[in-house]
């Protein structure tokens, strides 16, 4: 009994303290206990979690031939990432089909937030620097968060690597670089520092360009039947800078901080849709990005019973947009926004009782966006978000439940502000197993959560409405989990299955009035989806030094307007989304070098809400294969990696008529010192 309930307390410990961090310890997880380090595998808090949880490893992402967050995003079920083609092209993410601007993008547990846009490009995010991605269903089983992470249907976290050393170490890093097809260059480097016993600092860079000018093939006609011609992709270009350092404190048993500052600035071209017969002049567009953000995170712990923590970010962003072929009076359109951002959180955790857990946030965001536009609005937005949340644990047992409250003071400099919102979101998940000898879970979620209007669909001059209404989602999950560790020859299998539904209300979308000149936002529209989610993860030791690690994944969505039954498009497949996707990777690990394969497909889509075979886009697959050998070196551990990428080397579409890069090929150079 006594085993049972130090298991059960160190259980609530690692589960209801551990808001900030994904896998490192906060205060609050070893106050008391600094005999005891506690660690845990990617899989354990796959299979505990009441809502559907994906997480890929550092090691994970190094295999997956990925350059960009969004190429890595691409392996986790149930997620659609718009691409544009290209280095350069926009990449957005939307999670279930219930669109991006219900995913929250987070990095190193701050939101990273666009007002005026309400979604991140998630290919301006590198994983040179990354320990891990995760990917929330619903919502985290840690209730030890900001308010603010539990407002949106979904979130996407990013996590920097902190700095670790070992024994009299005070420096260590990494450099890195990489070059490939279509002229990339991408160097990168990373610093950490022991400043003190309490104290490390790290500085990391990166710098990449690429002209993005690849080959691609044109049909004039349905493919395999018509005329065809090789043309070549253009203003698909790019040039970014990375820059960030952060402190880590660690004050005292009871209390630990840190500090991070980023900046980012890219020049882009936004390559446009193919067009017949005129593929060489019709994309001139280019898009300038600046963005500096800091934020902080302190954490006390008083007690085995109470703990606080605090957040705050200062965001700054620049973007300007220039069309210098616009067949206006002006000959040109040129925009250039400017956002600020300051938020500031408060959160606690009381631990009532050895399994229950309580605890309460408040954050208050101010966001205002600026435009060099005559007698642009200039709108302001004041958002208070308060929650309350409860966590049961034992060890056959997890459930959680939320209540959140938000409100919204808008205003404009010009004109008529938006409407000020309130809104109250509920949540409850619970996960069972119903065997103590046999780790099967059984887990359900439901929850309310609502996106704003953002300031474009506000305020944009002759798009905006001020009346729009927020969109609101409700979802509904129903899954099982299953974790074996039992064999020597094959030590892990993982198998998730979740099947969901969910509704989405008010959907705001660009609609013609009058021509197809002036558009304006609407909140028109029922959305419905059903679907399924599986994923499988797998080690096989093939012999004492040969390993194969093995995943998959699989997607069936039914996401169908359910509008007006009067309307062509009743009943219809959403835009872009596939009935059927999934991913597959395996790694090869030897002593000699360790060989890596993935594969994304996707089945058949449709460009437009109204599914006629003229909006048919045909499925696709992409094959990419990587060979890596690391040696050992008197400056460090140095590796060579070798990628091949899209094998089949055809130009598949993802988004109609923006081609995405055929077989193309890169090497990196590292040494961690």
């Amino acid at each position: 009994m006594k085993v049972l309930r130090l298991r059960v307390f160190l259980l609530l410990m690692v589960e209801a303290a551990a808001g900030n961090r994904l896998v490192a310890q906060t205060v609050s997880d070893s106050l008391l206990l600094p005999e005891v380090v506690i660690t845990e595998r990617y899989a354990d808090r796959e299979i505990r979690s009441t809502a559907p949880l994906h997480i890929l490893s550092g090691k994970t992402i190094r295999n997956l031939q990925a350059l960009q967050l969004s190429d890595a995003v691409k392996h986790f079920p149930g997620v659609t990432v718009k691409d544009y083609g290209g280095i350069g092209g926009l990449k957005t993410v939307s999670v279930r089909s219930l669109g991006a601007g219900h995913t929250a993008v987070n990095y190193n547990g701050i939101a990273v937030t666009d007002v005026q846009t309400g979604q991140i490009d998630i290919g301006r995010f590198s994983l040179d620097n990354v320990e891990n991605i995760t990917l929330y269903n619903g919502q985290n089983d840690q209730i030890f968060m900001p308010a603010r992470a539990f407002a949106l249907a979904s979130a996407l976290n990013i996590q920097s690597v902190e700095p670790l050393f070992t024994d009299d170490e005070k420096v260590n890093g990494k450099a890195a670089v990489k070059g490939g097809s279509f002229g990339l260059f991408n160097p990168s480097f990373l610093m950490n520092l022991k400043l003190s016993d309490k104290l490390t600092g790290s500085f990391s860079g990166e710098w990449m360009s690429a002209g993005g000018a690849y080959p691609y093939l044109l049909h004039y006609g349905e493919a395999g039947t018509d005329s065809t011609s090789t043309e070549r992709r253009v203003n698909s270009d790019v040039k970014n800078l990375r820059l960030e350092t952060a402190l880590q404190a660690c004050l005292s048993e009871r209390s630990k901080g840190s500090v991070r500052f980023y900046y980012y600035q890219s020049e882009r071209g936004l390559p446009g849709a193919t067009i017949y017969y005129n593929t060489a002049n019709f994309s001139s567009q280019r898009l300038w990005d600046r963005n500096f953000f800091t934020q902080g995170h302190f954490e006390h712990t008083f007690s085995r019973q109470w703990a606080v923590q605090a957040h705050g970010k200062y965001n700054r962003s620049y973007l300007r947009y220039l069309d210098p072929t616009w067949l206006g009076a002006t000959g040109k359109i040129e925009d250039v926004f400017t956002q600020q951002e300051t938020y500031t959180s408060l959160s606690a955790l009381y631990r009532a009782f050895e399994r229950l857990s309580f605890s309460a946030a408040a954050d208050l965001t101010a966001a205002a966006m600026q435009s060099d536009r005559e007698r642009f609005a200039t709108p302001t937005r004041l958002t208070f978000q308060s929650v309350i949340a409860a966590k049961w644990v034992s060890e056959q047992f997890l459930t959680t439940a939320s209540l959140l409250y938000t409100q919204t003071v808008e205003s404009a400099r010009y004109g008529e502000p938006a409407e000020n919102r309130n809104k109250m979101s509920p949540y409850i998940s619970a996960s069972f197993k119903p065997s103590v000898d046999l780790d099967l879970r059984l887990r359900a979620f439901y929850k309310n959560s609502f996106r704003l209007p953002t300031f474009n669909d506000l305020y944009y001059p002759l798009v905006g409405m001020r009346q729009l209404l927020p969109e609101d989602a409700s979802q509904f999950n129903a899954g099982v989990t299953f974790n074996s560790t039992a064999g020597e020859v094959i030590p892990l299998v993982t198998v998730t299955a979740d099947a969901y539904h969910n509704r989405i209300k008010n959907k705001i979308v660009a609609y013609p009035t009058g021509n197809l000149h002036q558009w304006t936002m609407m909140n028109f529209g029922l959305v419905t989806v059903n679907g399924l989610d599986i994923s499988l993860e797998s080690a096989l030791n093939i012999t004492g030094t040969v390993h194969l690690l093995f995943g998959a994944t699989y997607t069936f969505q039914r996401a169908m307007d359910k509008t007006d039954p009067g309307k062509s498009t009743y009943n219809h497949q959403l835009p872009y989304t596939p009935r059927h996707s999934g991913s597959t990777r395996a790694s090869l690990e030897t002593v000699w070098f360790n060989i890596a394969y993935t594969l994304l497909w996707s089945g058949e889509r449709f460009s437009n809400a109204y599914n006629s075979d003229v909006y048919r886009l045909s499925g696709y697959s992409d094959h990419s294969i990587s060979v890596a050998k690391s040696l050992p070196t008197p400056l460090g551990v140095m590796q060579l990696s070798v990628e091949a990428l899209n094998l089949t080397g055809r130009n598949y579409e993802i988004v109609r008529n923006y081609p995405m890069p055929g077989r193309s090929y890169r090497m990196k150079l590292s040494i961690n010192f």
